[in-house]
């Protein structure tokens, strides 16, 4: 959602539109809106330390790099480091090369916690295929019910840099044409980064024998509306 800032509440009621001041409205969170690769996941908004910092954090570190920023003058002082030396008790923040603006040691080492966990704050909408098969029924009296086509691969569909909740799924042929959809939560799982999944589709995988793609998988991420690519995918074969 568009962030709450410095004690502005700003709504983010999905499908309404936000009316903020225009100065506050400098990067987004992570619920309402696609904001290309650089999408938070919910809870985290743009640092925004430098103009073009786009590393996901709280919206208390946020705030607290604003107030640095507005601080900086204050906390320099002619040195051996130059104009933009340190007062006692305050070090460089580097939150990025060049950045020389002066905070306590703890806001430091924040910063650089949350340059390392970057990557994992955004939605990435990372897409990939597996295959399965079905196994037998167990039928309860030591019997087992198989089929034809049991032994035939069939698509799951796996995700992950997604936010937790719902994530709509689609099969299209490369035309356009739809072929089948689903819908499948993100959650947290061992493993996974942010909301992951796992969707077994029962679409019958017809890449045998070197066939090439006539379709492709693609996930959307409801809460952000942020789009997968497109894994190539081959469906549609005549099964007996």
């Amino acid at each position: 959602m568009k962030r709450t800032l410095l004690g502005l509440a700003a709504a983010a009621i999905s499908g309404l539109a936000v009316t903020v001041p225009v100065t506050l409205m400098a990067g987004p969170a992570s619920a309402s809106g696609d904001y290309g690769p650089d999408t938070c996941v919910e809870g985290y908004v743009w640092r925004e330390a430098g103009p073009s910092d786009h590393v996901c954090v709280t919206s208390a570190a946020r705030t607290r790099t604003l107030a640095d920023n507005a601080a900086k003058a204050s906390r320099w002082t002619p040195g051996p480091y130059g104009p933009h030396t340190c007062k006692t008790g305050y070090v460089w923040r580097e939150a990025f090369t060049g950045d020389d603006v002066c905070v306590t040691p703890a806001a430091r080492a924040q910063a650089k916690l949350d340059n390392g966990k970057a990557a994992e704050r955004k939605v990435s909408a990372k897409l990939w295929i597996t295959r399965y098969t079905v196994p037998p029924v167990d039928n309860g009296d030591g019997t087992a019910t198989s089929t034809s086509v049991d032994d035939i691969p069939r698509l799951k569909i796996n995700g992950d840099h997604f936010n937790h909740g719902q994530v709509r799924l689609y099969i299209r042929y490369t035309s356009g044409k739809l072929y089948w959809s689903g819908t499948v939560t993100a959650s947290a799982h061992s493993g996974y980064v942010a909301g992951s999944f796992g969707k077994k589709t029962g679409v019958f995988d017809c890449a045998f024998g070197g066939k090439p793609a006539n379709a492709y998988a693609q996930a959307q991420d409801v809460i952000s509306g942020r789009w997968s690519a497109k894994v190539p995918v081959r469906v549609g074969c005549a099964v007996l």
